[in-house]
């Protein structure tokens, strides 16, 4: 039996991405995603109702809900939460 090295991470954007900083953008999209589904699902609109208030289609809105971060910008995902009324804050802290 060898001895294979573990790696370990701080989390599972950083195992999963290449650079440091690919790995804080992938971060920061989860959490937007996270905090608009959360309004969504909380709201009880249905997809449709949502999609209408968010200015996108019913299946972007089924994208979101449903986590998929690769078809989302930074960019697409501050619209969306600009949409429903809300202001997205930038907070630097220390690596």
């Amino acid at each position: 039996m060898t001895n294979t090295p573990v790696e370990t991470f701080a989390s599972v954007w950083d195992a999963i991405t290449d650079t440091p900083e690919e790995a804080a953008n992938l971060r920061l999209r989860s959490e937007l995603i996270d905090k608009i589904s959360a309004m969504i699902e909380e709201s009880g609109w249905t997809q449709a109702e949502a999609a209408h208030r968010c200015g996108v289609t019913q299946p972007r809105i089924n994208d979101l809900l449903r986590g998929r971060i690769s078809r989302f910008s930074l960019d697409a995902l501050v619209n969306i939460a600009a949409a429903l009324g809300r202001k997205v804050t930038v907070q630097l802290d220390a690596a």
